[in-house]
């Protein structure tokens, strides 16, 4: 369902009668409450050993290769899925939203929502999806994060160097949860730290920048060390600031503009293990979660379509949708032919495989 992108499991009972599935299983494929009913009951991590299967193939073949600076990051990342105000199930999340009233007014309304927390192996040209943890009711993301980190970490020990995540794990709990278990982190660092951003502006002006070219980005970047502007995480950290520059044009008239953006780090890499340009592109690799995970997963995959609304379900699916999106990529880029890739999209493939579900169903008519 997930590799012919169908978007059900309506579309997918279908296709019972089509002579495709004698080949991989003995009789017809479950009907579409049954597959809900029985991804309720599955064992999650017989579904994560099944993506770690995957890992371990792609790394024994060498096609999991660390970027040029030689650390390999893992980015962690909270996704809401679903929200509603009419259906809830034991595994929902509630919030106050004020929305506008029938009589042009404001009203609070109670939301129910899933959320949960994604991982993601970054490397040179192939990233994984290794695992999903929800959030449960009464804790927040860092707490579901820390599960998940900790089981990537017992499946996945030489995996990764460096955890990723936005300005919201830029908390100590989450600095020093990772450091105890001998990894490094890297956050995005924003205003709420208002002593460390205020020293590490003072600092800039007394410090050479170096300048880096990334791209069509023109960066001026400052690097600081040893800050302990921070004592709650209990470690010296570094501050890295890219002030970056780079012209686009306008599609409504064509002018040239220049667009400028200030960027700040925090990290417990030493420069040792990575010099600044290494910090900027690590920080910056944080987006492909977004960019080629979350956002490509919803549009192009269905990821976020409610196919049962039960928690264990709901996070069963996610999971499949991973270990279907991680052989998808593996067969795209490393079994296809580059002449192949260039001439072929990975929605045209898709579609190929969809039409083998559908070539082999009896012609007659229903009824």
């Amino acid at each position: 369902m997930f590799l012919a992108r169908l978007g059900s499991l309506n579309s997918l009972e279908q296709t019972r009668k089509s002579k495709f599935w004698s080949t991989w299983i003995a009789g017809d494929p479950p009907s579409a409450d049954s597959m809900g009913r029985i991804c309720a009951l599955v064992n999650h991590d017989d579904l994560r050993v099944a993506n770690h299967h995957v890992y371990s193939r792609l790394k024994r073949n060498k096609a999991l290769v660390a970027p040029w600076h030689g650390l390999t990051p893992l980015v962690l990342d909270g996704h809401e899925s679903h929200a509603t105000y009419r259906r809830c199930c034991a595994g929902c999340l509630e919030r106050e939203v004020t929305v506008k009233s029938k009589d042009g007014g404001t009203e609070t309304r109670k939301q129910f929502y899933h959320r949960h927390v994604t991982a993601r192996l970054i490397t040179e040209s192939l990233s994984l999806m290794l695992d999903a943890e929800s959030i449960r009711a009464g804790e927040d993301e860092l707490a579901a994060a820390m599960r998940v980190f900790e089981r990537v970490l017992t499946r996945y020990p030489r995996a990764f160097d460096v955890v990723i995540g936005d300005a919201l794990y830029t908390d100590p709990r989450f600095f020093k949860f990772v450091r105890e278990r001998d990894k490094h982190v890297l956050t995005v660092l924003k205003n709420e730290n208002r002593d460390l951003i205020r020293d590490v502006r003072s600092l800039c002006e007394v410090t050479d920048s170096v300048e880096i070219l990334s791209g069509k980005r023109k960066c001026q970047c400052w690097d600081i060390n040893g800050l302990e502007s921070w004592p709650q995480v209990g470690m010296p950290v570094r501050v890295v600031q890219s002030e970056e520059r780079w012209w686009v044009r306008r599609q409504l008239d064509g002018e040239l503009e220049q667009r400028v953006s200030d960027w700040f780090w925090v990290t417990t890499l030493p420069e040792s293990l990575a010099n600044t340009a290494a910090i900027r592109e690590i920080g910056h690799s944080r987006w492909t979660i977004e960019n080629e995970g979350f956002n490509e997963l919803v549009t192009r995959w269905h990821g976020d379509h409610v196919y049962k609304h039960d928690d264990s379900a709901m996070l069963s699916f996610w999971l499949i949708c991973l270990i279907a999106c991680n052989l998808f990529q593996a067969f795209f880029l490393r079994n296809l032919k580059p002449q192949a890739r260039a001439k072929y999209s990975m929605l045209h493939l898709a579609r190929l495989i969809s039409s083998c579900l559908y070539a082999e169903i009896p012609s007659r008519a229903p009824g």
